[in-house]
Parts: structure tokens; C-alpha cells; sequence
């Protein structure tokens, strides 16, 4: 029962503060909008009693509004905070999609393409 209230209490204050909240299982998604596209999703986990940090996704969007980034930290409980984990890019042209999936590589401190998972995709 105190899960539940927890829970509800937890989701009244992000409604009340104008959040966009969505829940899918046991995750519970905030985004944050710009210009009618979400820069910002951050996923809490439900946990025990409470909710936890898991992930966050800053958005990256081009002129016609087609998204040309998502990065995703994940959340380190023992150090306190947002780790950079992957980058997928998007390159778009009229008749296709590429997508292509960077890691975090913390000795190099950048991106590193992982060029078997790039896809084409035709529109």
C-alpha cells in the first residue's frame, strides 16, 4: 500500500507541474518539449518504494524537425550520477535512413562507431 501512494503521489506532483509522464511497466518516462519536439526524456525506475534514476536521452533535431540524435547516459547509484553510455545518429535524405550506434569509450572520452550495427533503412 505505501508503494502505491508513493507512486501516486509522485505522479500528481509531475501532472501538477505541467511534466509530460508516461508509464510503461514498471518505468516511468518525463520528457521535457521545445518548439513541439522532446530534447529531454528522463526514465525512473520503480523501486522498492520509490523511484529510482535509470536513464536519460538528450535529443538532437534538424531544420525540419526529423531527429538526427538521441544520446542515452545511464545512471551510476554508486557514484551519484549520469553517465554517457551510446549515441545513435540519424543522417536522413528523401528516399532513406541511416542510423548509426556510437559507444561511450571513457579512455578515449568520445564516441566510437560500432559499424556493424549501422542500418539503411529506404522511406
Amino acid at each position: 500500500m505505501k508503494k502505491i501512494v508513493s507512486s501516486l503521489i509522485f505522479v500528481a506532483m509531475m501532472l501538477i507541474a505541467n511534466v509530460s509522464i508516461h508509464a510503461q511497466s514498471n518505468l516511468i518516462r518525463n520528457t521535457e518539449e521545445k518548439d513541439g519536439v522532446i530534447v529531454t526524456e528522463t526514465v525512473y525506475k520503480l523501486d522498492g518504494e520509490g523511484l529510482t534514476n535509470y536513464m536519460k536521452h538528450h535529443y538532437k533535431y534538424d531544420e525540419n524537425k526529423q531527429r538526427i540524435e538521441d544520446e542515452a547516459l545511464k545512471w551510476n547509484g554508486t557514484r551519484d550520477e549520469w553517465e554517457k553510455d551510446l549515441c545513435i545518429r540519424y543522417t536522413h535524405t528523401e528516399t532513406t535512413t541511416t542510423t548509426e550506434y556510437y559507444k561511450w569509450n571513457k579512455k578515449k572520452k568520445d564516441y566510437v562507431l560500432v559499424p556493424e550495427m549501422t542500418i539503411t533503412m529506404d522511406k
